[in-house]
This record gives C-alpha cells, sequence and structure tokens, in this order.
C-alpha cells in the first residue's frame, strides 16, 4: 500500500493571526501532525508513502519541509486555490495531480492531517486507515460524539419563537439517534473518488470516533488558550498524546 499524506496551510488567519505557524504547548503546531507521520511509519514498515505539505506560505512551506522527521515534498498553492471559499478537498485534490506528476507513482490512499489539530494520536491515523482499507471508503474522516443533539436539545428560530431543530418525540437524549461532530482532523480518501471534485459527504463515507478533546475550533485566542490547557492535561495524562509530543521532544 502505498499513501501520500498532505499537511495543507493557507498564509495568515481571520480569527487567529499566522494560525498555522503558532506554536502549541511550545512546539510548532505543524510539527505534531509530521509527528503522528512519522510514528504511523515507523510502526507500519511495510507501507511506501510520501509526504507533501501546500500552502501559499513560505515560511510554513519551509517550516515544515525542514524538519528532523522526513522528507516533505513542498508545493506552492496556485492562486485559484488561496481564497477564503476555496473547499480544502480541493487543495488536498490538487496535492494528488501534482504528486503523481512529480514523483510517477500512484497512491492507494490519501491522508490529510489537518496542521490546527494537534490533539491525535497514531492510533487514530491508525484506526482512520484500517477502516477505510477495510470497507473501501470513498471517504474515511474522524469525529466526536456531539454534546448536543438536534433531536433533543437544540432549537431553531421562528416566527413564533424557537422549536427542535429536528422534530421528535424523545424525551432524553439517550433516546435520540447518535450525533457527531466532524472535527476534521484525520481524512482518508480514496484517490478515484478525490479526482471526481465531489464533496466529503457526497459518496461513501466512514467515520471513527476520537477522544473527545472539546472539539475546539481555533477561530479566536482565547480558543487556543483553552486548548493549550487540554493539551497539557492529556501530554500529561494519557500516554498516545504524550507520545506524539515526547516525538517531537527527541
Amino acid at each position: 500500500m502505498k499513501i501520500l499524506f498532505t499537511i495543507c496551510g493557507r498564509a495568515g488567519s481571520k480569527g487567529i493571526k499566522n494560525k498555522n505557524l503558532r506554536k502549541f504547548c511550545g512546539y510548532y503546531l505543524a510539527h505534531y501532525s509530521l509527528s503522528a507521520i512519522d510514528l504511523y511509519v515507523k510502526r507500519h514498515p511495510e507501507i511506501e508513502y510520501d509526504v507533501v505539505v501546500n500552502s501559499d506560505s513560505q515560511e510554513l512551506l519551509e517550516l515544515v519541509s525542514n524538519n528532523k522527521f522526513m522528507k516533505v515534498n513542498k508545493i506552492e498553492r496556485d492562486s485559484c486555490l488561496a481564497g477564503d471559499t476555496i473547499g480544502k478537498i480541493d487543495v488536498i485534490n490538487d496535492c494528488l495531480s501534482r504528486m503523481e506528476q512529480q514523483a510517477r507513482t500512484h497512491y492507494d490512499v490519501v491522508v490529510d492531517l489537518d496542521i490546527t489539530s494537534p490533539l491525535r494520536t497514531v492510533e487514530d491515523i491508525e484506526n482512520v486507515i484500517n477502516l477505510h482499507v477495510e470497507k473501501k471508503a470513498d471517504v474515511t474522516t474522524t469525529v466526536a460524539l456531539a454534546r448536543r443533539n438536534p433531536y433533543f436539545n437544540q432549537v431553531k428560530r421562528t416566527e413564533h419563537g424557537v422549536k427542535k431543530v429536528i422534530s421528535s418525540d424523545f424525551t432524553s437524549r439517550q433516546q435520540a439517534p447518535e450525533i457527531y461532530d466532524m472535527n476534521a482532523s484525520i481524512y482518508a480518501y480514496n484517490p478515484d473518488y478525490l479526482r471526481t471534485g465531489k464533496g466529503v459527504l457526497d459518496g461513501y463515507c466512514e467515520v471513527v470516533e476520537m477522544y473527545d478533546t472539546g472539539i475546539l475550533d481555533l477561530d479566536h485566542e482565547n480558543d487556543f488558550v483553552l486548548m493549550e490547557v487540554i493539551g497539557e492535561y492529556l501530554f500529561e495524562n494519557v500516554s498516545g498524546f504524550a507520545e506524539v509530543r515526547k516525538n517531537i521532544q527527541s
């Protein structure tokens, strides 16, 4: 099996300045993704792999490509893929196309690790790839169990006050169907599906549940502060998270 690992990030950020270049609990955000990939490929010497970073930020390209872990190919993002309205899946598809041409190879799986999701374990990557291959899915991604449920305790505003997002007679959240938050930490794609240009949920999509770390979106500085508090706790108390940071430190 040959895997293309992608790390994608735009220059700048409207919420947190230069978010993709920030340090998290003392180390660059991007290095957590590199560390997790490094640990994964060391556990699985049977696989072939390439790693690529795609960005319109020269700083990010250099930060990721000049690392102690592995060779990382650089792709300077085309301006047509750098806007706010461009979906990440289009950028990942561009990575696939250009790496296939550059390396003159074909990949069995494309795995994207989000820069701003440092709280993941090697087991999370293993679980995603294993399920993706087993189920022959178009896309496999990571989720966490939602803390609110549209069948029970989420509401929408109407002309006459509010009502449940999805009408139901459930009297407890436990009775309602399980709902998940997509945390965007890891995506595994079938390359043929990726080339179609369809969205993540337009085909056969499987999910892997991850440890609930609060599902914080890094949109404001206080989000970053809260995630660092959670991160420090997990690094000190959960071996899977500690392993990834220790690999950066070593």
